[in-house]
């Protein structure tokens, strides 16, 4: 498949898992940490020239929400369903496996994912948040 049709499937696909699951954006940031990290760094092994807009996390359109709640990380961790998880980063890896994706283009799919979930989670005020649905708007 072309490097677009590639992306759409790649896109197509989790957008309908994390759907079905109803996965919490808590789960669905580290999948995509997961991946940002290893796609980042696959394609700075082989390359020295990397576009900003695949370097970088893209900046937030919204102010951060401020909050006085604290909570124990390590007990929001502990709650996280480690086999949806899995579920969603073998349907990413197979996806990118079966396309024969470049890493240049799982890495833009990717980082558009990034910013979404990062822009949620930056919004969280407290820890109940952070186990909401991730919300993909319809345009995404």
């Amino acid at each position: 498949m072309s490097g677009p049709d590639s992306m759409v499937t790649l896109q197509e696909r989790m957008v309908n898992l994390v759907n079905q699951l109803n996965m919490p954006v808590l789960e669905s940031s580290m999948v995509i940490s997961r991946w940002t990290n290893r796609l980042l760094k696959q394609l700075t092994d082989h390359s020295s020239n990397i576009p900003d807009n695949l370097a970088h996390a893209w900046p937030l359109d919204v102010d951060p929400v401020e909050s006085n709640s604290t909570f124990d990380l390590e007990k929001a961790l502990s709650l996280v369903d480690r086999d949806r998880m899995d579920i969603f980063d073998t349907l990413i890896r197979v996806t990118l496996e079966e396309e024969e994706m470049l890493v240049s283009d799982a890495l833009g799919v990717i980082r558009s994912w990034e910013h979404l979930v990062r822009t949620q989670l930056s919004q969280a005020s407290g820890p109940g948040q952070l186990f909401s649905p991730t919300n993909i708007p319809d345009d995404f």
